[in-house]
């Protein structure tokens, strides 16, 4: 690893969040990678983009930011999504037949996965059968002793039973909001409980760390044999937007960096309060602390 940095990979969507207020980078795994990068990791994105000034744009903004990428040029058009904002929740329109439907596997990502310490991935961008296949493909490289960090991130209808539970196979981090438990609940017949149905699926899948956040109120992050819960903080929230990728950055990073499990849900946590009170999922961060 160069410097003793821990090298953490994003795989997936790569695109502009269209807000009211302009366009802004963004795409969940590549906000993970973001904010890890701006808490000292050696980042990579890997995605596609299209021979478009908004593909142009975006990779200048990876640049801009230290992040470096591995990204495919593709006959389609750089992936945007229309955010609107009521109170500062967003809901999403998320356009499809884009760049990152389109990801070419190749052997410079392939080369990335085989070094990083932690690789970021979720269910939107294996809507198409070419990223799908991409990314399960990238991921069989991985280094048994990486952190595999699945992101559910339930987007519109782009989701199945199926894929959730062969990217559970691959994973060996799990993060879920509350809303997508009570889905995945009743999907894997999970307990009514909510301690019980995290642990339920710590057990089948092995997982290192099962990561449950609910928004406003609190976040827990389970182990096999120890659990942190923290109450979210109270601040004025410009927009949620990132947040929680924000949260899965600085854990990941955090965890990478020898800190402990509260240490680490911590940083998470207060990472994401900050995010939440700046617009779009990219801030500017006021120092490395």
């Amino acid at each position: 690893m160069k410097d003793n940095k821990p090298v953490v990979v994003g795989i997936g969507e790569l695109l502009w969040d269209v807000l009211p207020t302009g366009k802004r980078a963004g795409g969940a795994p590549i906000n993970f990678v973001y904010h890890a990068t701006r808490l000292g990791a050696e980042g990579y994105a890997i995605s596609a983009v299209g021979n478009d000034v908004f593909g142009t744009e975006i990779v200048q903004e990876l640049d801009k930011n230290g992040i470096c990428h591995s990204l495919g040029t593709v006959e389609y058009p750089t992936g945007s999504v229309m955010v609107e904002l009521k109170d500062g929740i967003p809901a999403y329109t998320i356009i499809e037949g884009v760049a990152w439907d389109h990801m070419p596997l190749t052997q410079e990502a392939i080369d990335l996965v085989k070094k990083a310490d932690a690789i970021c991935f979720g269910t939107l961008a294996q809507r198409s059968l070419e990223s799908r296949t991409t990314i399960h493909t990238l991921l069989s490289y991985a280094r048994e002793e990486a952190l595999r960090f699945f992101d559910i991130n339930i987007r519109q209808s782009y989701y199945s039973k199926e894929l959730i539970a062969s990217l559970l196979e691959k994973a060996n981090v799990f993060k879920i909001n509350d809303e997508e438990l009570d889905l995945v609940r009743e999907m894997f017949s999970l307990s009514e409980d909510e301690d019980t149905a995290c642990r339920q699926l710590i057990g089948r899948y092995n997982l290192r760390y099962m990561i449950l956040t609910a928004g406003s109120r609190y976040s827990s992050i389970y182990t096999a044999g120890d659990k942190s819960t923290i109450p979210t903080p109270k601040v004025e929230v410009a927009d949620t937007v990132g947040a929680g990728d924000s949260f899965s950055g600085a854990f990941v990073y955090s965890i990478l960096t020898g800190k402990s499990l509260r240490e680490a849900h911590r940083v998470a946590v207060e990472t994401a309060a900050f995010v939440c009170t700046k617009e779009g999922a990219w801030p500017a961060y006021p120092n490395k602390d």
